[in-house]
């Protein structure tokens, strides 16, 4: 009998980051693979909070979350202001942004292919 084949570490680790997303009522939730696109990390996930205070929240228990329960020590950018925070915990990078600023940057544009629309939640 063979074993069933072991999960990624990094899908493991994007699976714990869309729980956390979920349990934060993050909104508009992409998905990019950047595995064979970057040597950055394996995934990328862009999503929304409602508000400055919504973004900050998300972000600040997304990275206790990691620490908690994957020992893992993400670094963390712009979250004294509130409109966007990026959150790299190695494997998986997290965007988090009001939607304004979402709208503006475009961010999925530049790692989707032309008509993929990425994995929505």
């Amino acid at each position: 009998m063979t074993a069933a084949p072991k999960k990624n570490v990094s899908d493991d680790m994007l699976t714990r980051v869309l729980s956390s997303l979920e349990d934060d009522k993050a909104e508009d939730v992409v998905v990019i693979d950047l595995r064979g696109k970057s040597e950055i990390a394996d995934h990328m996930v862009v999503c929304s909070g409602r508000s400055t205070r919504q973004v900050a929240a998300i972000s600040e228990k997304l990275t206790e979350k990691l620490k908690q329960e994957m020992g893992v020590f993400s670094k963390v950018e712009g979250k004294d202001q509130g409109d966007w925070v990026l959150i790299d915990a190695g494997d998986v990078i997290v965007h988090v942004f009001r939607p304004e600023v979402r709208e503006f940057y475009q961010l999925e544009k530049m790692w989707l292919e032309p008509g993929a629309s990425g994995a929505s939640s």
